[in-house]
């Protein structure tokens, strides 16, 4: 009588080792979404914080180029400094910025005295960790 030693086994994975494979690669992915999600939101918050940057710097080369001094209106006229003064083709900036979160931007009416920010964004943390001191 002959007796095999070498059994094999049936090649291939079961429905458990299956849906434990598929419940792993869902989880990996819904993590991949929150933190693209998270690196989105970052992402805007900081290109927002720029924008307020920029808006800030243009404000104040428009401010020594024209010698206007802090909460001033622009020299000569009546009119409050609006944002057709300093963004434009051939202006400071050329474009009007807007938030990437579809938030609103609200632009001063005066020169701003230093360390205060000339132009905010509705969305509360779209702001410098450090404030505006030195701005």
């Amino acid at each position: 009588m002959k007796l095999n030693l070498n059994k094999k086994g049936q090649a291939g994975m079961t429905l458990i080792e299956i849906t434990l494979v598929i419940a792993v690669l869902l989880g990996l992915i819904s993590v991949l979404f929150i933190g693209v999600a998270a690196y989105k939101q970052g992402s805007d918050r900081a290109k927002c914080i720029l924008n307020i940057a920029t808006v800030q710097k243009a404000v104040r080369s428009y401010c020594n180029l024209y010698e206007l001094s802090d909460n001033n209106p622009v020299t000569g006229t009546a009119d409050p400094l609006v944002v057709g003064d300093i963004a434009g083709t051939g202006k400071m900036i050329e474009t009007v910025p807007s938030c990437p979160s579809a938030g609103t931007y609200t632009f001063g009416t005066v020169v701003p005295s230093a360390s205060t920010a000339y132009l905010t964004c509705s969305i509360g943390d779209h702001v410098p960790k450090d404030g505006t001191a030195g701005w």
